[in-house]
């Protein structure tokens, strides 16, 4: 789906953790205080992301939170969302510390081009089970896009704020 859209990808992040056996290495630095150096980091989504955006294709995501972060949130700012935003993603948060959720009942999901949608599965823990094609009409994720958008700030915004927890 990364390869094949042709105007955007997009992902609403719900959970407070994820749990990724590829990333226990990067958490385990990053609680050593170990951090990453923007002007020179790269990686494979990165590089992708730079691509993409170079080609017209869109890519973002919002992530809904409530304070104060996790851990887990600590890091996924610091080793994810800073690198990801200077190379073009559009991160956008959704902080419902102190009001009601308005996307409660919507679960993880990427949206490629608001026509195709694939849920993420998770655990209560944040394990990963699958990923599966939804086979449905895409409208009421396409409305999920837009509600996570208009109700959300923009991710620099957010962490200029005092609003980190």
């Amino acid at each position: 789906m990364f390869r094949s859209f042709r105007a955007e990808a997009w992902r609403l992040e719900t959970l407070p953790q994820y749990l990724m056996p590829q990333e226990e290495a990067e958490i385990r630095a990053f609680d050593e205080g170990k951090r990453i150096d923007l002007r020179s980091y790269r990686s494979g989504y990165t590089d992708r992301i730079k691509r993409q955006c170079a080609e017209g294709r869109a890519n973002g995501r919002v992530r809904i939170l409530t304070r104060p972060l996790t851990d887990y949130l600590r890091f996924e700012f610091s080793r994810y969302y800073e690198p990801h935003s200077a190379a073009g993603e559009t991160i956008r948060i959704l902080d419902v510390t102190d009001r009601p959720n308005p996307l409660a009942d919507a679960q993880d999901f990427w949206l490629f081009d608001r026509s195709t949608v694939v849920l993420m599965n998770y655990r209560p823990d944040g394990g990963q089970i699958n990923r599966e094609l939804y086979e449905g009409d895409p409208a009421p994720f396409i409305e999920f896009q837009r509600i996570a958008v208009s109700e959300s700030v923009p991710f620099s915004e957010y962490v200029s704020g005092d609003v980190r927890g």
